[in-house]
């Protein structure tokens, strides 16, 4: 396997080690790496979702609620359960699918007093639509790892992120 070439976070560590020759920066390296990739595929991400007319947030709660399976409905709590986010940013996000006409809110029918979230028709379509686009976008984008180096990445990210969950 080749070397990789330099990039802008070498040059960052390099100036640090000039500057600071005492601190062990090389989790500096590990952390801009994250951002600076986390930045670039947000931007594909985005780019790809929004053909299909949602935001990583909207794209987030309908293919939340499209992998429960059928018919497709959670509750509130179960959905904030499944996201990293407050119950009141989830309440904003359902009220924005539900006027753009990807959600409806309905009665549970085994408790009457709360509702569930429902795609309807037309999130479903938008959904399978946009989850197909964003497999084939993460295909993409990671195209010139092997299967080998997507299993590494996979397991040493899944054993980084452990700390944290």
């Amino acid at each position: 396997m080749g070397k990789t070439k330099e990039d802008h976070v070498d040059r960052i560590l390099a100036q640090w080690r000039r500057e600071r020759p005492e601190l062990d920066v090389e989790p500096m390296g590990i952390f801009g790496r994250l951002k600076r990739l986390t930045t670039h595929i947000g931007r594909e991400v985005e780019a790809v979702l929004l053909k299909h007319g949602l935001s990583t947030s909207a794209f987030d709660v309908l293919a939340t609620l499209r992998r429960s399976g059928s018919p497709y409905r959670l509750s509130p709590g179960e959905l904030l359960g499944m996201t990293m986010v407050s119950s009141g940013t989830m309440t904003n996000r359902i009220d924005q699918l539900e006027k753009a006409g990807f959600v409806e809110r309905l009665f549970n029918p085994e408790d009457r007093r709360s509702v569930l979230i429902a795609l309807t028709e037309k999130g479903l379509a938008t959904v399978e639509e946009a989850v197909g686009a964003h497999v084939a976008n993460q295909q993409r984008l990671t195209r010139n790892l092997t299967t080998e180096d997507k299993a590494e990445l996979d397991r040493l990210l899944k054993k980084f992120l452990s700390d944290f969950e």
